[in-house]
């Protein structure tokens, strides 16, 4: 997987992977203009979206209906260091008997972003010089 962000302007990203465009932005009153998401709303759209798709598989497999299913994520903010410290993850779907309620939370923890999240990765950061311009 590989994903581009690039400086547009203030506080403003543009971010792409395979063709697809999202801005990354702050809200006005943290020197941005609101025009996109902020980094840690993404991550939750990520967690979310992730935990929604697994939820969704788990169903059509087994017949159930989709149809209503919605996810949410809260997180907290922690600090030292900075970073959201909890997040809760609460599903929405149609009425199901316990075994499939079960199903699903088992279908969510398989998640690949909920398992990064459970399983820290390295994280390597570099940084280059952009070759000068003549």
């Amino acid at each position: 997987m590989n994903v581009s962000v690039k400086y547009l302007d203030a506080v403003r990203f543009e971010a792409e992977a395979r063709g697809h465009r999202v801005i990354c932005d702050q809200p006005e009153s943290n020197k941005g203009a609101n025009s996109g998401m902020t980094p840690p709303e993404f991550l939750l759209v990520s967690l979310g979206s992730c935990a929604a798709y697994y939820a969704v598989e788990y169903l059509k497999t087994r017949g159930l209906p989709t149809e209503g299913l919605e996810v949410n994520v809260v997180a907290d903010k922690t600090a030292g260091p900075a970073r959201l410290g909890e997040f809760r993850i609460r599903v929405r779907a149609a009425e199901l008997d316990e075994r499939h309620q079960q199903g699903i939370l088992r279908a969510i923890r398989a998640c690949i972003v909920h398992n990064t999240l459970c399983h820290p990765p390295v994280v390597e950061v570099e940084v280059e010089q952009a070759a000068a311009t003549v």
